[in-house]
């Protein structure tokens, strides 16, 4: 299993938002590329970086920054937030950028996903959300008609290889990830499976790997300190 250091950024800093509310963001570093590189030092071979401003506005806002923490990285970058067209994915893979991931496009263009699952096979990622129970879009500001688990489906459905998972009631809460939504996920779904927010404990991570998803992301819990990541790669990898 594949672990993803997250990275959120906000106005060019890294930054957590406790339940996806960009009222409660705290504000950790103000300098992502350091983050990044300390995160390399310690072990990762991968990252999770959100442009949060992306998410909410619908274009990227922070695409200097990431591209610059792809360089000088030369990690496996994961990249999500105001990815909306084939254009903004070309211009982030010329930049090293392995992975590009979509939400709100699978939601409102089905069609269009299904092209761009097709021209970008293994560099698209799908982004599903969840708040009570149904997926959240628009920088998880408002709710689909979808319920998560249809929405999960119905990526596969078009196309999609890679769907990255968050509970958003769980994120930034420190208070343990949703391990039965993974579990009914895993069984449901032969796709690559990341799990995301609330993973607060090694212990967590060993059991997500057990019920066989492929990635896991931590975020708030490796800027408190509650996760050791050194501890995480000698103990789960």
């Amino acid at each position: 299993m594949i672990i993803y250091p997250a990275i959120d950024l906000y106005e060019g800093k890294v930054v957590r938002l406790k339940r996806g509310d960009y009222a409660q963001k705290t504000v950790y570093s103000d300098d992502p590329v350091s983050v990044a590189l300390g995160f390399k030092e310690t072990g990762a071979t991968a990252l999770h970086i959100i442009d949060l401003e992306g998410a909410l506005n619908g274009k990227p806002k922070n695409a200097d920054i990431i591209k610059q923490i792809t360089k000088e990285t030369g990690l496996f970058v994961q990249v999500g937030g105001g990815i909306r067209t084939p254009e903004t994915i070309e211009d982030y893979l010329k930049a090293g950028v392995k992975r590009l991931i979509l939400g709100t496009a699978v939601v409102s263009k089905p069609e269009l996903m299904r092209e761009m699952a097709g021209n970008f096979g293994q560099a698209l990622a799908v982004s599903v959300d969840i708040k009570d129970g149904f997926a959240a879009v628009k920088g998880w500001t408002e709710l689909s008609d979808l319920d998560a688990i249809d929405f999960c489906c119905m990526a596969e459905n078009l196309g999609v290889r890679t769907l990255i998972c968050t509970d958003i009631s769980k994120d930034g809460m420190q208070s343990g990830t949703n391990i039965e939504l993974y579990k009914t996920l895993r069984q449901k779904l032969t796709l690559e499976l990341i799990a995301s927010g609330g993973v607060t404990s090694i212990g967590e991570i060993k059991t997500l790997s057990n019920i066989g998803m492929d990635g896991a992301i931590l975020g708030k819990a490796l800027y408190t300190g509650h996760i050791d990541l050194k501890k995480v790669f000698v103990n789960t990898l």
